[in-house]
């Protein structure tokens, strides 16, 4: 049986085509902790303290993120606890 593919709108991604989710809660913070299999621990600005994965992209590109870095989680509003880096700022 073949797969069927998934088709894209304007409503799965924006106009423009870009893939910015609006489910997810943005937060900025800093690295301050790395572990083993690409998990890094963020404290975000809030306060919070987040376990967050890399996403992607930032896989794919092969973006480092090191210990202090400034980043960027995005956050599922279910689990606030659990998140992944999405952006590294410079």
């Amino acid at each position: 049986m073949a797969k069927k593919r998934r088709r894209y709108n304007e409503d799965t991604f924006g106009a423009d085509g870009d893939e910015e989710r609006d489910d997810h809660v943005k937060l900025d913070g800093i690295v301050s902790q790395v572990y083993a299999g690409g998990q890094f621990e963020v404290n975000t600005d809030a306060g919070a303290v987040v376990r967050a994965r890399l996403c992607g992209r930032m896989r794919k590109y092969r973006i480092r993120v090191i210990l202090g870095d400034r980043v960027t989680v995005a956050l599922s509003p279910y689990d606030l606890s659990h998140g992944m880096i999405v952006f590294r700022a410079k």
